[in-house]
């Protein structure tokens, strides 16, 4: 299978069609450059070449070989273009990047397990913010709480209009402790994720992630769970604890912005369907719906310009508004 930039049944609810491409073929948009703005086609082989470069000088006695190699590389003009887009422009980027490289120490927590990964989350994760740079972020906890632009799952949920399904972070110790023992004794039974901090997204993620998820249900069949969802819209406030903790929070993000979600690949293994989804994921990146970043347990999702407003419609068609 290709992996993004580097060589029971569906849930109820009323019947939509699907608003992904019949045939899921690459668009125009997804191959081809338009005029005046980056190609993110070449952005992305250009970074896979990077990221193989970078592999063979991650140990430490080669920091200095590594800089010159990212100075150098950063420069060629599909990754140079994209950087100088984004609201930090090149400088900023560059210089960003080279802190989180300095900054990094590996562990068990991050979705970058090394250096490489660090830089394939950061470098793809910047089309989303040349994509949604000029959105307002949500800064903090409250503003995400109660933002008008994002609607509460729950409420949906227990409806039958999604086609995915989360779970919620324990907000006690009570809670902590009962979800530790639910994996102790069904292990495996759910991914091993913290779970939504922020139960809230906006209208055109639930959209399109019902959409991927009835997808997904089509393509596995019975005897899979539904697409599983791990992180959703969350605050600036929550990012930076996040990289106090040491995960790979990147700043700015597309789930500060709204418009990112991540979703569970790996626990799709036990049910020989993570080639599966993986596929579903990058069909839709070349159709140019999506941005996908692999971070390893859970792939990142970023919803394109060009699609807001098909999945507006499709939520305002699911939900009867």
């Amino acid at each position: 299978m290709r992996v993004p930039s580097r060589s029971p049944g569906p849930q109820p609810g009323p019947a939509v069609a699907s608003t992904a491409p019949t045939r899921r073929l690459p668009t125009a948009a997804g191959r081809h450059p338009v005029p005046g703005r980056p190609d993110l086609a070449a952005y992305r082989a250009a970074v896979a070449e990077l990221l193989v470069e970078v592999g063979a000088l991650a140990d430490a006695p080669s920091t200095a070989a590594r800089q010159v190699l990212l100075d150098q590389r950063l420069r060629e003009p599909a990754i140079a273009a994209v950087l100088a887009a984004t609201p930090q422009g090149f400088v900023g980027a560059r210089e960003t990047l080279l802190l989180e490289i300095a900054r990094y120490r590996p562990n068990t927590r991050s979705s970058a397990q090394d250096l490489t990964a660090l830089v394939r989350i950061y470098l793809l994760s910047r089309i989303d913010v040349l994509w949604w740079g000029d959105t307002p972020s949500f800064g903090t906890d409250n503003q995400v709480h109660t933002s008008t632009e994002l609607v509460d799952l729950e409420w949906l949920r227990r409806r039958g209009l999604l086609a995915f399904r989360y779970q919620e972070q324990p907000a006690t110790v009570l809670g902590r402790g009962l979800r530790a023992l639910r994996r102790r004794l069904l292990p495996g039974a759910a991914p091993h994720t913290a779970g939504l901090l922020f139960r809230r997204a906006r209208r055109e993620v639930v959209a399109l992630l019902n959409d991927l998820g009835r997808e997904f249900a089509l393509a596995t069949g019975p005897g899979t769970p539904p697409l599983w969802v791990t992180s959703l819209a969350r605050s600036a406030e929550h990012q930076y604890r996040l990289r106090r903790l040491g995960y790979a929070a990147m700043v700015p993000s597309g789930h500060c912005l709204g418009w990112a979600a991540d979703v569970e690949l790996d626990w799709f293994h036990r049910f020989g369907a993570r080639d599966t989804l993986a596929e579903l994921l990058l069909a839709r990146q070349e159709a140019g719906e999506l941005n996908v970043v692999d971070e390893g347990q859970a792939w990142h999702l970023c919803l394109a310009p060009a699609a807001r407003r098909r999945y507006r419609q499709a939520y305002e068609a699911e939900m009867g508004v």
